[in-house]
């Protein structure tokens, strides 16, 4: 007799797994990976088979059978990593295991071939540059890891200045790989990215790539899947997901703008990418290279670094304007005189622009001058955001509530409304208004939101003449626009605000990359910053483009605070409608943890937060020398409180390591 342990695909965080199966005569190929149908209760599930035995504890007349197994199951090693994320990130096995089934597992369709869009340089057009030295240096000590060479570290950070080059470095590390007969992982962290980049990848590897992200259909999706399990195509292109694509013989995962923070999923399991690729890439073997402008201080100190210091076009970095916001006089608006003048100097020359303000909509909040009644979201305790393209509207961004905009107050009926703040609809309208006939385009996730949006809106910018790009941070990522003059932030201390120790990290970040965009063509270019806080430490060394600087004295503050690198961040949201309960379950679950954490553990909370889609939320913080032991504590905590039936209508999240 042979038993198949399965995990069966629940929500259930009680579920204890895995459950022993009689696997058939006609199923004997049946093995670790294989996804089957099985009997569960009353209903019949998806299962992932886990393992396989002998003998099971339960006598074979009580064992069910599987009712088919799926014609496409996972490696054994995606099982294993899988399991791994569960674990590590305090989920389910079944949570971690649906990050590594096949895109529309179990769903019986009609599948299409993939039609991935590929704007941009056409294929006829691409050319494998000269290399700069330094460029090819880094190349040899990749290669030289892929050897397997004495002392070659196997993990790299490629810190490279915007415009150095950095992707031609993956390509040449890709191709080394194939050469070798292994595989290779290229993760970009935004969907809007990953076109750019397979338009050079495959003018280089042809069909041996696929490309896995969600603009694409299931269908598309499975159909790109399922070439990396036959071996079909060996390079993987996407962004966080992309981790789990099964590509055989793994050999290189490279991790581009390893800043990013879209790299950490929000929902359950909060895995972060970067971290899983480090996992996954040592457990296969393989090599990986971080490569970024504006390194996270945990990667600066942990890795080995290869440097690109300059731009392959041999051009300097864009010098950086920072207006004090502070001085500028209230009545000229969102934009200082001296933004305006640039901008205007940019229409006049036929140039292009790029104006990033990281905040959507038309104006944050509405509030009544007579009565001072504010628009709050009935169901979340913040504000509605004003929107004025048509209908007008107020949103929340939190649970999408929305209503008509108002053109009167509802208590006292006077019509002075006050439209305060700036977000990108607003701009995009001062823009237009005074910049006529040079085009605007708006880049922003209401504006990106239908499939496809996204590249079109990138495409029609690079195609235009002139013109300027105004968004949130999506502007501000991997674009490459030889005939941007002139890169804009507004409100540039805006992530300043925020309660987070990364905060500062944030702000450099942002002013780096989007500075970046700029000068990247013959007639070189310019950076504005405006601001309230010109003397922050991010936004001074983003200035004069100084990464070790700044990462230099944030390491300092955080070794000093006791933040990451330098102790584990793990976090537990609790959520309900029914507030006592919620308060009880936080208590409890405060109470075991502090006798269970290890020693030295600093447990803060729990703290309430602002309410959101009609749940009340509490936050446990807990700040740990001791990962492993902590993540452990947390675990069995949070399993036990979830097990009691009383507090059944409380949702338990854990965020291990949160951004």
């Amino acid at each position: 007799m042979s038993i198949a342990k399965v995990e069966p695909l629940t929500t259930a965080r009680a579920l204890r797994g895995p459950f022993d199966y009689r696997l058939p005569a006609e199923m004997a190929d049946v093995e670790v990976g294989s996804v089957v149908r099985v009997p569960f209760g009353r209903q019949r599930v998806l299962g992932v088979v886990v393992d396989l035995a002998e003998s099971s504890e339960l006598a074979p007349e009580r064992l069910a059978e599987p009712i088919e197994a799926l014609e496409t199951g996972v490696p054994a090693e995606l099982v294993r990593l899988g399991l791994w994320v569960a674990r590590e990130y305090c989920s389910t096995p079944s949570r971690g295991l649906r990050l590594v089934l096949p895109p529309g597992a179990g769903v019986r369709k009609r599948r299409g071939r993939p039609r991935v869009e590929l704007p941009g340089v056409a294929l006829a057009d691409a050319v494998a540059p000269e290399l700069l030295p330094e460029q090819a240096r880094a190349i040899s000590k990749i290669g030289a890891a892929l050897d397997g060479e004495a002392g070659a570290p196997r993990e790299l950070l490629l810190h490279g200045v915007t415009g150095s080059g950095k992707t031609e470095v993956y390509l040449a590390a890709v191709e080394a790989a194939l050469a070798q007969g292994r595989g290779a992982i290229v993760l970009v962290p935004e969907i809007g990215l990953a076109p750019q980049v397979v338009t050079r990848f495959r003018a280089r590897l042809g069909d041996r790539f696929a490309v896995l992200h969600s603009a694409l259909t299931s269908g598309e999706r499975h159909d790109e899947w399922r070439r990396l399990r036959s071996g079909e195509a060996s390079v993987c292109v996407g962004p966080r997901s992309a981790i789990f694509a099964p590509v055989e013989n793994l050999g290189l995962v490279v991790i581009d703008e390893e800043h990013d923070p879209s790299y950490k999923q929000e929902g359950d399991p909060c895995y972060d990418a970067r971290t899983v690729a480090r996992h996954r890439a040592a457990e296969c073997g393989a090599v990986l290279v971080a490569g970024t402008a504006t390194p996270r201080p945990e990667s600066w100190l942990e890795l080995p670094r290869v440097e690109l210091p300059r731009r392959v076009d041999g051009r300097r970095l864009p010098p950086v304007e920072v207006l004090d916001m502070r001085a500028a006089d209230p009545r000229c608006g969102p934009l200082h005189p001296a933004t305006w003048e640039a901008l205007e100097g940019v229409r006049r020359a036929g140039a292009k622009a790029i104006v990033m303000i990281n905040r959507r909509g038309f104006a944050p909040w509405l509030t009544c001058r007579s009565c001072g009644r504010h628009w709050d979201c009935p169901n979340c305790d913040v504000s509605l955001i004003v929107h004025r393209a048509p209908p007008g509207r107020l949103v929340c961004h939190h649970c999408a509530h929305a209503e008509p905009l108002p053109g009167a107050c509802s208590e006292c009926g006077s019509t002075t409304l006050s439209r305060a703040g700036a977000g990108t609809e607003r701009i995009e309208g001062l823009l237009a208004e005074r910049l006529d006939p040079m085009p605007v385009f708006r880049l922003d996730s209401d504006t990106a939101a239908p499939r496809g949006a996204h590249a079109r809106i990138l495409d029609r910018f690079g195609d235009a003449g002139s013109g300027v790009l105004v968004g949130t941070q999506i502007v501000a990522k991997g674009h490459d626009f030889p005939e941007v003059t002139l890169s804009a932030i507004l409100d540039a201390d805006a992530t300043l605000r925020f309660p987070d120790f990364r905060a500062e990290e944030r702000t450099f970040a942002l002013v780096a990359q989007l500075a970046g965009r700029s000068g990247r063509g013959e007639a070189g270019g310019e950076v504005i910053v405006q601001t309230l806080a010109p003397d922050a430490p991010g936004i001074d060394h983003a200035s004069r483009h100084d990464a070790p600087g700044f990462l230099a004295g944030e390491l300092e503050r955080r070794r000093l605070l006791r933040y990451p690198p330098f102790s584990h961040l793990v976090r537990i949201g609790l959520a309900s409608e029914h507030e006592p309960r919620l308060d009880k379950a936080a208590s409890t679950l405060a109470t075991e943890l502090s006798a269970a954490l290890p020693e030295g553990t600093e447990l803060l909370g729990p703290a309430p937060m602002f309410r959101v889609r009609n749940k009340h939320r509490r936050r446990l913080l807990m700040k740990a020398a001791d990962r492993e032991g902590t993540v452990a504590a947390v675990r069995e905590a949070v399993e036990r409180l979830a097990a009691e039936r009383s507090l059944r209508d409380v949702a338990i999240g854990v965020d291990v390591d949160p951004q």
